[in-house]
């Protein structure tokens, strides 16, 4: 299992430098091979210092027993979902105006959840959009000298992301635009007035709080709330009217920017020594102190790929990337849009055969077995998993194919986790290292881990939504850590780990995890506490229910020391990981 994690308490850097020669990284991921090709590759995950001397047990006894229970257990779990989905189902007339018309086999598809159902839809117009701007940039390069405005902001694109940022905003909020520049200018006078004051990270986060409540009460602000003859504006909304549904993730970037000015302007750390900077030397290390502008702001703030939806970024991290442009890798960028089309397909299969969405929203699972119910859940959580990580790859992509690298933000499968830790640092991987560099460290880190990570996912529910379910769903994650860190109190890998029980006592902690990780998410984002409690009292209402409930836990047994095993196979290949 992984260690709770060596926290870095470093400040960012300040740098001084006048002038910053171009960056040229070397690859230094280990070529992948076997079953490690489905990582996804992260360079700074890469320690070849940290290669496994274990032996492979995959050829083991042991692992072939593993093995044909996978072949029995796993087709097995893919035929229950397909019969719920069958039109031939007492059920299915509870839940089929869910359904709508497919492009699979005859198929009906299940496209009911809203927030995918969002992107899906717009696919078309979004790959244009990706295609105006790339083109766009592509003439604005071609026609505009790179040293033209480079002194002022450090890079020669920032009027050419500022342009393009507010036609598109135009575009998507209408006149909502106007609001959303006022917030953004509120922060940064709070950013350049305060920074010198202990009281301004106070501040910034007290004005992002009342901010993130008042848009959710005052639904985004209506102009007729100041004058009913202003009622006309409020018709001036643009494609996407509820602008400050999709503002929490700007709201991250607010703060990043004030913090990361904040310890810029105090002067902390080292200077950079233009040395080749990672992803994490890249979010510490400060910039000069006038590259931190109003320009700068709003172009990191209001940056197109990213702006819906993420990845989140710090500003300082993208800056260095915009002043010290990496070797852009295009097999690279050609494999990750492939892998971007097999997970956009396996969902659209998914959707097409499964219609776990329309059941869970409609309740029709009257009748249906314990096993049933679980594989309701479990797809469920497959779902979400997968119509939050296509659009996030697609953002991710459009910016990889700009020349800018954002975090991934899914680096596991969601059947691929058994530490409740690992399984924070793997999901919405981006959000986590935001987390963890202006919430996580400044509040003690491992210092004050129970406190913290309370007020860490209250604030996370919170962010997510303002509501009950959520709080819920932040409390529950919270209690969960508490008995995985007291195994590992109890039982540190640093004094078993050698023991030849200890994997198996391993993978009973870990059984429990995943009990307590589809719980918490189950109640969080799928069915809520109503439909968690039923399900729970299906399992153990009866002989069925229990039954169940220990051949599932046996399989989740198997799959976890699979687990094991595959990140043992990853550290062969020099590719550590803490989740």
């Amino acid at each position: 299992m992984t260690r709770l994690g060596s926290v870095s308490l470093e400040m960012p850097t300040d740098l001084r430098g006048p002038r910053v020669e171009p960056l040229h990284l070397q690859p230094t991921t280990p070529k992948q091979r076997g079953i490690t090709r489905l990582t996804v590759d992260i360079p700074d995950a890469t320690k070849p210092s940290s290669l496994s001397s274990r032996p492979s047990r995959w050829r083991t006894p042991e692992f072939v027993v593993y093995g044909v229970v996978f072949l029995v257990v796993v087709p097995l779990m893919v035929w229950i979902p397909v019969s719920l989905s069958s039109t031939s189902h007492a059920n299915y007339p509870v839940y089929h105006r869910k359904l709508s018309p497919g492009w699979l086999f005859g198929r009906q598809v299940d496209n009911s959840d809203h927030q995918y159902r969002t992107f899906r839809n717009n696919v078309p117009v979004l790959t244009l959009l990706v295609t105006i701007f790339l083109g766009s940039k592509a003439a604005y390069t071609f026609f505009v000298p790179q040293h033209a405005t480079r002194y002022q902001t450090g890079s020669h694109l920032i009027p050419f992301f500022l342009t393009f940022s507010l036609i598109l905003l135009s575009a998507l909020h209408g006149i909502s635009i106007l609001k959303i520049l006022a917030i953004i200018s509120l922060n940064y006078y709070i950013a350049k007035n305060t920074a010198a004051s202990k009281f301004g990270p106070i501040l910034t986060w007290t004005f992002n709080i009342c901010v993130l409540f008042a848009n959710e009460w005052f639904s985004g602000y209506q102009f007729a709330a100041i004058h009913p003859s202003l009622n006309y504006l409020d018709n001036l909304s643009g494609i996407l009217p509820r602008w400050h549904i999709n503002f929490n993730i700007s709201m991250l970037r607010l703060i990043a920017f004030n913090m990361d000015y904040y310890w810029a302007r105090n002067q902390s750390g080292t200077v950079d020594n233009r040395e080749e900077l990672n992803h994490k030397q890249r979010t510490r290390t400060s910039h000069p102190l006038e590259l931190y502008s109003y320009q700068n702001y709003v172009a990191y703030i209001l940056y197109p790929p990213l702006y819906l939806a993420g990845p989140i970024m710090t500003f300082n991290d993208f800056l260095w990337q915009l002043r010290r442009p990496t070797q852009r890798d295009l097999r690279g960028l050609l494999g990750y849009f492939v892998r971007f089309l097999v997970c956009v397909l396996t969902l659209e299969f998914i959707l097409h055969f499964m219609y776990m969405m329309a059941i869970k929203d409609t309740r029709a699972w009257d009748g249906n077995s314990a096993a049933e119910i679980g594989m309701i859940g479990f797809w469920n959580l497959a779902i979400v998993w997968l119509k939050l990580l296509v659009p996030w790859r697609f953002f991710r992509l459009w910016a990889l194919a700009d020349g800018i690298d954002p975090p991934e933000n899914m680096v596991r499968c969601v059947a691929n986790n058994y530490s409740v830790l690992g399984f924070w640092r793997a999901w919405h991987r981006s959000y986590n290292l935001w987390i963890v560099r202006y919430i996580y460290i400044p509040l003690g880190g491992t210092n004050n881990v129970i406190l913290t990570t309370i007020l860490v996912f209250t604030f996370v529910a919170l962010w997510h939504d303002l509501s009950f379910k959520l709080l819920i769903w932040g409390w529950l994650a919270s209690l969960f850590f508490i008995p995985e860190l007291t195994a590992r109190y109890l039982l540190p890998a640093r004094k078993f780990g050698d023991k030849p029980w200890y994997r198996h006592v391993c993978a009973v902690g870990a059984v429990g995890n995943l009990l307590m990780l589809m719980t918490a998410n189950l109640v969080g984002f799928v069915i809520g506490i109503d439909g968690v409690g039923y399900m729970i009292s299906k399992l153990f209402s009866g002989w069925d229910g229990i039954r169940f409930l220990g051949t599932a836990c046996l399989c989740l047994f198997i799959a976890v020391q699979v687990m094991f095993e595959y990140r043992e196979e990853e550290m062969r290949k020099g590719i550590y990981r803490r989740c």
